[in-house]
């Protein structure tokens, strides 16, 4: 009885011990004092960015909500012709099939293995239920310099 005793005892402080380690974890670090409102600080001419470059900054953060940080090799605008999957396929299975044959057109006309599509594009095939995905679907493609492509809605122009 003895031994099973010191077993119920012991794990009950170690709980204890790791309740006290999350919460020392979690407390908030000192606040870092910042420099007082009164303070101006004057920037020179060459440390101020040119508007050009805001611009283009700002065009690109417009253009890629969502999207990741990545090297672009190539990128092209496609509208992918969809009509064939109303003739060739049943009515229950269109929608999986326009997916596979957006993924084999890009991957065909990109020259590329590794094709992944943004939920945009995808939501986009389904919106009508999988009886009845559009005729056409207008995409851009995006090849980054590891030969991945990313299929993303075309902006409307």
């Amino acid at each position: 009885m003895s031994e099973s005793e010191t077993k119920e005892e012991e794990p009950i402080p170690q709980e204890e011990s790791a309740e006290e380690e999350v919460q020392a974890t979690t407390e908030t670090p000192a606040p870092v004092e910042e420099p007082a409102a009164t303070e101006e600080v004057e920037t020179t001419p060459a440390e101020e960015e040119p508007a050009e470059t805001t611009s283009a900054a700002q065009e690109a953060e417009a253009e890629g909500e969502g999207e990741e940080e990545i090297e672009v090799v190539e990128e092209k605008i496609y509208t992918i012709p969809l009509r064939h999957v109303h003739v060739v396929t049943p009515r229950g299975k269109r929608a999986p099939r326009a997916v596979r044959d957006v993924r084999d057109f890009i991957a065909r006309h990109m020259k590329a293995e590794d094709v992944a599509m943004s939920n945009e594009v995808n939501n986009a095939l389904w919106a009508r239920s999988i009886n009845k995905p559009p005729r056409k679907i207008t995409v851009r493609a995006v090849k980054d310099k590891e030969g991945k492509v990313i299929v993303y809605p075309a902006k409307a122009a």
